[in-house]
C-alpha cells in the first residue's frame, strides 16, 4: 500500500514537473509571436542593432552561429534597417573577446567605426538585454540571434519595456538541432526564474555609455 502511494505521488510529481517545464518553455514562446522576422528586407527599420555574442570558434572551426549572426548584422546595415550596430558578448580574459572579435569583421565589411558601440560585459542573454537599457539607453532595438535565442531574448525584453524586435538567422538541423534545442528549453526555464523570482541583475553595470540617437556619419 505505501509503495502503491509512492508511486502515485512519484509519477504526479514527474508529470508536474515536466509540465510546468513545458508551460514556461510556451510562455517564452508566445511572448515573442509575431515580433520574429526571417527576412532583412521585411523588419522594420530601427535605429540600433544588438548583436548577440559567441564565440568565433569551435576549436579550429568557424561556427556557424557567429557567421549568421555577423552576416545578418552587415546585411542590416548595409541595407539601412539599422544606424549603428552594439555588439554584445562576453571579455573573460585577454585572449577571448567576442565584441572586438565582431568588430573587427563589421570593419573589415566597411561599417564605419562610430556606427559600432562594444558591450564588453554581454556575459549572458540577461546582461545583454538590461545593459543596452541601462548603460546605452537603448530602449528599443533589432536583435540578431538564432530564432530559438530570439524568443528568450525577446522574453527578457518584455519584462524590462525594450521595444525589441528580432532578426532569426538560420540554426543547425539534426540532432545537433535537437539537442540545443533541450538546452534552450534549460535556459528558458532560468530565464523565468530569473527574472520573476531570484531578480538577477547583470554581473557588471557601470558608467552610462549612451548611443546618440542623431545622424553619425555619412553613409
Amino acid at each position: 500500500m505505501f509503495l502503491r502511494k509512492a508511486t502515485i505521488i512519484f509519477v504526479s510529481a514527474a508529470i508536474l514537473f515536466v509540465a510546468s517545464i513545458a508551460t514556461m518553455d510556451l510562455w517564452v514562446t508566445f511572448q515573442a509571436k509575431d515580433r520574429i522576422y526571417d527576412s532583412v528586407d521585411a523588419i522594420p527599420p530601427r535605429h540600433i542593432g544588438l548583436v548577440l555574442g559567441t564565440s568565433k570558434y569551435i576549436g579550429k572551426t568557424l561556427n556557424p552561429f557567429y557567421t549568421y549572426r555577423i552576416d545578418a548584422a552587415q546585411a542590416l546595415y548595409q541595407k539601412d534597417k539599422v544606424d549603428v550596430l552594439l555588439l554584445s558578448g562576453d571579455n573573460a580574459h585577454r585572449s577571448y573577446n567576442e565584441p572586438w572579435t565582431m568588430k573587427r569583421d563589421m570593419l573589415k565589411a566597411g561599417i564605419p567605426d562610430d556606427r559600432i558601440f562594444l558591450d564588453y560585459a554581454g556575459f549572458r542573454t540577461l546582461d545583454s538585454i538590461i545593459r543596452a537599457k541601462k548603460v546605452f539607453d537603448a530602449n528599443e532595438f533589432t536583435l540578431v540571434t538564432q530564432a530559438f535565442h530570439c524568443e528568450r531574448a525577446l522574453f527578457i525584453a518584455d519584462y524590462y519595456d525594450i521595444d525589441a524586435i528580432c532578426l532569426a538567422v538560420p540554426s543547425p538541423g539534426g540532432m545537433a538541432g535537437l539537442k540545443i534545442r533541450a538546452r534552450e528549453t534549460l535556459a528558458r526555464v532560468k530565464a523565468v526564474l530569473d527574472i520573476y523570482l531570484l531578480d538577477e541583475q547583470p554581473k557588471f553595470l557601470g558608467p552610462k555609455e549612451s548611443i546618440p540617437t542623431e545622424t553619425l556619419s555619412d553613409r
